[in-house]
């Protein structure tokens, strides 16, 4: 299965508000029960936790409907760390859903902002995290994203998405016909497949960028989990 540059219906301009509302909803779903969260957050036991700090930023570039930031602020209250989560979100509707859905976190701001120009100092955070966004890219707009991106951050970049194979596009084609009508949900999600890339063109990826050591982790099913440590 060679990769589409296809674009999907999320990033064209003009998607009825009700519908990308109702496919933020689904993605929320898709995304707590298809390995997104628990891949982030396994990244960040990994990588806040070994450091030893006990307070930390986080900018969640691409953050949806804010429902990341909400379940790593959970997730450090639990294991006793502090945390202050910034989501940055490029559509207005999007930005006004988020900011909704987690008004009562404190923890949590919800900036609306494009992730080619992002609105923050040099090393700002402590981590930059981005899931499910970079295979909305062409290889050359996400080499220059990582390295925008890698300016931003204290320690480094983390990264969540998908592993493009025939088994999780026709998995995810069936199980969203099963649970929903919407359209964008039912385009988008195995078209979201169809974008990504496999282990071994997520790994020369991250080796063109050029912006220090890299580790990559598989995740059930079809998940990938990749750290990038930034070079100060």
């Amino acid at each position: 299965m060679n990769r589409s540059y296809e674009k999907e219906l999320m990033d064209l301009p003009g998607a009825p508000a009700e519908l990308l509302e109702e496919d933020l909803k689904n993605l929320r779903t898709l995304n707590r029960y298809l390995g997104a969260h628990r891949a982030v957050l396994w990244g960040l036991e990994y990588s806040i936790k070994r450091s030893g700090i006990k307070s930390f930023s986080l900018l969640d570039i691409g953050t949806g409907s804010g429902d990341l930031p909400a379940a790593i602020v959970s997730w450090a209250g639990r294991n006793g760390l502090s945390a202050t989560v910034v989501g940055l979100e490029p559509n207005p509707t999007t930005v006004e859903v988020a900011r909704r859905r987690t008004r009562h976190i404190t923890e949590i701001s919800i900036i609306c902002g494009d992730g080619f120009n992002p609105p923050f100092r040099p090393r700002a955070f402590d981590v930059v995290l981005t899931s499910q966004v970079l295979h909305h890219f062409s290889e050359k707009e996400i080499l220059a994203l990582l390295q925008i991106w890698a300016g931003l951050a204290r320690q480094g970049v983390l990264i969540g998405d998908l592993i493009r194979h025939p088994l999780a596009y026709h998995g995810v084609r069936l199980l969203t016909r099963l649970f929903t009508r919407n359209e964008m949900t039912l385009i988008d999600a195995p078209l979201s497949v169809r974008r990504s890339f496999t282990i071994s063109e997520w790994k020369n990826l991250f080796n063109r960028t050029g912006i220090g050591h890299f580790q990559v982790f598989r995740f059930f099913p079809f998940r990938l989990f990749a750290l990038l440590s930034v070079e100060q």
